[in-house]
């Protein structure tokens, strides 16, 4: 068996998955603030959820930079240098302890969900804030793993200013006091996609994707922007530059325990070959 865990800045959803990806179950609990309390309440939960169970691996996505398994960075969270595989070592017997960030798992997920898979595909998730995850034939790509897209730095309004400072949906929310799920105005749906398309214009021609898949809960709207959006960036992206087909994510709300699953799928096998 493959245990996910989906932590996020104020949930965390932990899953099973038979080898051949069957889902077993899920559990969901409010994040702890703290790392000492999230590693509390998660080894809780692993330990009664599957410590009768013979796990292979245990894959933790978390929303921020980690390299080499530990936490460098998790601005929503304020955690830093968090060594958790090290911690979750043991806690499932011999189980294999692998850390990512949720984007890049997210990625996986989605564009192995495609028809087929791409060259290079690019995972935008734009709720709280914007993660991006790059994906070169259907594997998180090793050169841009570390890629953080959101926090390009963008002049709007007259300023410099980090992407997902003006287009994330919390910016959207504190823009328009009003969540995604309540607009209704076209015009706010046209500025919308200006906001969003802007990360976009300066992405685009620097890593040439051939797919762009969009999550998060702003994604969830993606119809209410999509022909803006994608009509912005063809007028605004030179001609010689292939504009990359850009869709929906499928699924939204599991692209991150599914993306778990196939990266402990594919880590285990690197292991065992």
């Amino acid at each position: 068996m493959i245990v996910t865990v989906d932590t996020g800045g104020t949930k965390t959803l932990v899953a099973g998955f038979t080898r051949d990806g069957i889902p077993k179950g899920q559990i969901k609990f409010p994040t702890p603030p703290t790392p000492a309390g999230y590693l509390e309440k998660l080894t809780d939960v692993l330990i009664e959820e599957f410590g009768h169970q013979k796990v292979a691996a245990i894959v933790v996505a978390l929303p921020g930079t980690v390299r080499d398994d530990v936490v460098v960075y998790c601005p929503n969270l304020g955690w830093k240098n968090f060594d958790v595989r090290k911690r979750l070592t043991g806690v499932l017997g011999n189980a294999q302890v692998f850390v990512e960030n949720d984007a890049n798992l997210a990625a996986i997920a989605e564009t192995r969900s495609l028809s087929s898979i791409p060259r290079l595909s690019l995972y935008v998730t734009v709720s709280t804030g914007i993660g991006t995850g790059f994906v070169t034939n259907g594997r998180i790509d090793p050169a841009l793993r570390y890629s953080e897209g959101g926090r390009s730095i963008l002049e709007y309004e007259g300023k410099q200013q980090t992407w997902e400072s003006f287009g994330s949906g919390g910016a959207i929310y504190r823009k328009y006091k009003q969540y995604a799920r309540d607009i209704t105005s076209k015009r706010t749906w046209n500025e919308i996609a200006d906001l969003i398309s802007r990360g976009f214009l300066t992405i685009i021609p620097t890593t040439q994707p051939d797919v762009i898949i969009i999550g998060g809960s702003i994604g969830t709207y993606f119809d209410q922007y999509k022909v803006q959006l994608i009509e912005i960036l063809k007028s605004k992206i030179p001609s010689h530059i292939n504009m990359p087909k850009i869709v929906q994510a499928k699924h939204p709300e599991q692209a991150v325990i599914y993306g778990c699953y196939y990266y402990g799928l594919d880590s285990l096998a690197d292991i065992e070959s």
